[in-house]
This record gives C-alpha cells, structure tokens and sequence, in this order.
C-alpha cells in the first residue's frame, strides 16, 4: 500500500488515472483521432490559442492546489500540473514547434507503445489513489 502525507495526492491519482485509463485505449481503437488532433490544432490557429490556454490554466490549478513534493506519489502528482503549466505555454507561443515534434513520432509503433503505456500506467495511478492512504 502507498502512503502519501497528503489526502489530495490520493484524489488527484484517482483523477489522473481515470483520465489515463479512459483515454490511452484511443490508441489502440481510434488512433485516427489522435492525428486529427494534431491537424486541427495545427489548422485552426483560435483551437490551439484556447487549447494552450486552457493547459496553462488547468496545469497552474492543479500546481496551485498541489505543490507537494515530500514523497514519491505527492512528487509526481505535482509534476503532471508543472508538465501541463508548461505543455500549455509551449502550444500557446510554439505551436508548430510542438506539433511538428508529435508528427515525428508519431508513428503506428510508437502510438501503441504510448496508448499501452498510458492505459497500464492510468490503471496504476487509479490503484494507487483507490487503495493508498494519508500517513498519520
């Protein structure tokens, strides 16, 4: 069982995870959605403004109410919200920059190993937030 010094880590895994759970399998059944992604943030410039936006947001909320890095799990919960701040700022000032790098490795091979990674590391983080509990 994982202990974590804090109750938040714990939803926030849950959260995390169910998100990874549901949206890696895409990879396997809908990978032509995950291209279209690309084409529609790369061709429609007001999409991949509010897309960064929005990353940007949601990654400083998520820092904002978790910045906790005394364990494994609290270190790599905040991680995900520093990741997304920045993902967010790099679609909003270089967003071909970042597409460009997506189309590079995005290949079928690579799309299932990260569609398989993501669907068994989501299952993980939803464990781990199901089961693990605040240190005392």
């Amino acid at each position: 069982m994982i202990e974590t010094s804090s109750d938040l880590t714990l939803k926030l895994s849950i959260a995390f995870g169910l998100y990874m759970l549901v949206a890696g399998p895409t990879g396997f059944y809908a990978r032509e959605r995950w291209f279209a992604i690309l084409d529609g943030i790369e061709n429609a410039p007001a999409l991949s403004y509010v897309t960064g936006a929005f990353v940007f947001v949601m990654g400083c909320a998520w820092i904002f109410a978790h910045n906790i890095w005394s364990d494994f799990l609290a270190g790599f919960i905040s991680l995900v919200g520093w990741v997304a701040a920045i993902e967010g700022l790099i679609i909003i000032a270089l967003p071909n920059v970042l597409i460009k790098f997506c189309r590079s490795i995005m290949s079928p091979a690579l799309v299932t190993g990260f569609a398989a990674f993501t669907t068994l590391a989501g299952a993980a983080l939803l464990f781990v937030g199901l089961t693990g509990r605040v240190l005392s």
